[in-house]
């Protein structure tokens, strides 16, 4: 039950009966009005611009037409316990305690409260897509969450959702990479020092586990010239290198659907096709660009090359498609791999970007329009960097796995749980700051731990009655009655299907540790209460409760299991 779309569906509704009759015209589209959670200072359930979208079409100054229809909603709603209208013509409505007790029938051990009744999508969410030449580091591990959790909520509202990470098994980054394991297997067989004075190797300690892994599996291999070995051992090492990967995520509690190669894109000549597709369009031409604004533009030399009329499409300038040599550029690569997601026929892409990506996201948002000749086809989500503070200092750990912060460092610090939550506690557009210190405090500064206690409360407060806190609750045609203190918990889970409604459209998982928070932060502060007034204790002298406080906890242990699933993050019963 979402109780904004609910009512603003009776608002339309009640102004098409009574139209003719109080004089309130309608236009045909009503996309414009919406029922909204109202301003704190407002003091109300919800709150309606439904006067201020009307004022135009019928002539009337907002706050005058607010009056008129705050009128009809009393007369016609007795439901409505007050209307108060505010400038410039908001319709602020409170209901009366009978709604909530409607409210609570509807939604008890609703697992799926909250989600969206829209008709289901068919998404691919690209991230990830870190290059398989080693472990993942922290970098990567914001994004990695960001879009798992994104896949999440729209599976929650019953999208179809195909998870994909994109591995960049292509290039030169490759043949350092598997030259560098060819050097720790010469170092490992053959007692050869590794070559750590040479920039193009990698030189991270955890290509000696690769290598070995490399020869133990591959007993038959003759490791004496690289270039005899070079194509079988690039083979070997990308696969041990995506195992590491693999092990990161699986980690971090996340598994990709599909793994898309690069390799088997150019080995299918899928740059060529999709060349030839652009040219078909005429979207492509040859063409000189002139030099960057930031380079040296004596170093520049200009040069007629095959170029995408990117700028039909937005962008700043065309791009290049093709090398001075003939070869194809990385954007022509990544043009070809953005062709076989729109061959698949997905409805939305989703990219997850690292924050030095986000100047790309205008050249590849050009071409899927080209390609697909939708402009909303491609939504792109910038994952800002991350900031590692330990006792109030920039953190850096002295690890053997180069010289980077690993994932498999932090969750070795603080866990998945922390991870995940606190990665996605502000929006993904903003720097972030992880405390170590704070993740790891029993407090209320520790929103992970502010919401798990608060589940692990309420799971207590079952275990002490025999209860299952799992368990639906059977709840008979009588009225339950709840305290005004009670009452304003369940506004706060009435906020529920708005934030997934938001999360979901604007791909904004902030949305749901934040909002976990404040609903733990209300709860908490009512069972506080009950050392004070037994009448806010769950259990009464008799080691019983009544119908009406266990349905009220159920639900807030509900809506907060359903978030934390969604999130990734564990319920505890028990801290």
């Amino acid at each position: 039950m979402n109780i904004f779309e609910n009512y603003l569906k009776k608002i339309i509704q009640t102004l098409k009966e009574t139209g003719d009759k109080s004089n309130i015209s309608l236009p045909q589209n009503l996309s414009g009005i919406n029922v909204d959670i109202p301003p704190k200072q407002f003091k109300a359930d919800i709150s309606t611009n439904v006067a201020m979208i009307l004022a135009k079409i019928n002539n009337k100054p907002p706050i005058d037409l607010a009056t008129q229809i705050a009128d009809i909603l009393k007369q016609k709603d007795n439901q409505i316990e007050h209307v108060e209208v505010k400038k410039p013509g908001f319709i602020n409505i409170t209901f009366k305690n009978s709604f909530w007790n409607f409210f609570v029938k509807k939604i008890i051990n609703d697992k799926k409260y909250g989600s969206l009744l829209d008709t289901p999508k068919k998404y691919l969410v690209e991230f990830v897509s870190a290059n398989p030449t080693g472990p993942l580091h922290v970098g990567h591990c914001r994004g990695a969450i960001l879009g798992d959790v994104i896949s999440n909520i729209l599976k929650f509202s019953n999208n179809n959702v195909s998870k994909e990470y994109y591995v960049n098994d292509h290039g030169n980054q490759i043949i350092h990479f598997t030259k560098s394991v060819f050097y720790r297997i010469l170092e490992i067989t053959k007692n050869q020092n590794f070559p750590s004075d040479n920039p193009e190797l990698y030189p991270g300690d955890y290509l000696i586990d690769i290598a070995k892994n490399i020869i133990k599996n591959n007993p038959d291999l003759k490791y004496e010239n690289f270039d005899d070995i070079g194509s079988e051992l690039t083979k070997l090492s990308v696969k041990e290198s995506l195992k590491l990967i693999k092990t990161n995520l699986e980690n971090l509690g996340i598994k990709h659907d599909t793994f898309a190669s690069e390799t088997k894109i150019v080995e299918n000549n899928e740059v060529e096709k999709v060349i030839e597709k652009l040219k078909s369009n005429k979207f492509v031409y040859n063409g000189k660009i002139k030099a960057p604004a930031s380079e040296n533009n004596s170093n520049w030399i200009e040069r007629e090359q095959l170029l995408f009329k990117s700028t039909d499409f937005g962008d700043d300038k065309d791009r290049a498609l093709q090398k001075a040599d003939g070869t194809w550029t990385y954007f022509a690569g990544d043009v070809a791999y953005h062709n076989t997601k729109i061959n698949r026929n997905f409805d939305v892409l989703i990219n997850i970007l690292g924050a030095d990506h986000a100047g790309y996201i205008k050249r590849i948002s050009s071409v899927v329009e080209a390609l697909s000749g939708k402009k909303e086809k491609l939504i792109c989500k910038v994952s800002q960097l991350v900031k590692l503070i330990k006792d109030g200092k920039p953190f850096k750990m002295s690890k053997r796995k180069g010289d980077y912060i690993t994932v498999e460092d932090l969750l070795e610090e603080v866990g998945k749980d922390a991870t995940r939550f606190i990665m996605l506690n502000r929006s993904n557009d903003v720097e972030l700051d992880f405390d170590f210190s704070k993740v790891k405090e029993k407090s209320k500064d520790n929103p992970l731990y502010y919401v798990q206690y608060c589940y692990a409360r309420i799971s207590s407060v079952f275990r002490n009655l025999g209860l299952d806190v799992n368990k639906e609750i059977k709840i008979d045609d009588r009225e339950l009655i709840y305290s005004n203190d009670e009452i304003k918990i369940f506004k706060k889970i009435a906020e529920w299907p708005k934030c997934i409604d938001l999360a979901t459209k604007r791909l904004e998982p902030h949305r749901l540790p934040i909002y976990l928070y404040e609903l733990s932060s209300e709860f908490h502060s009512y069972w506080n209460m009950g050392k004070d007034d037994k009448e806010k204790r769950f259990i009464d002298d008799n080691n019983k409760a009544s119908l009406e406080k266990l349905v009220f906890i159920k639900i807030v242990s509900d809506v907060i299991k359903t978030g934390m699933d969604i999130l990734g993050v564990e319920t505890p019963e028990k801290m």
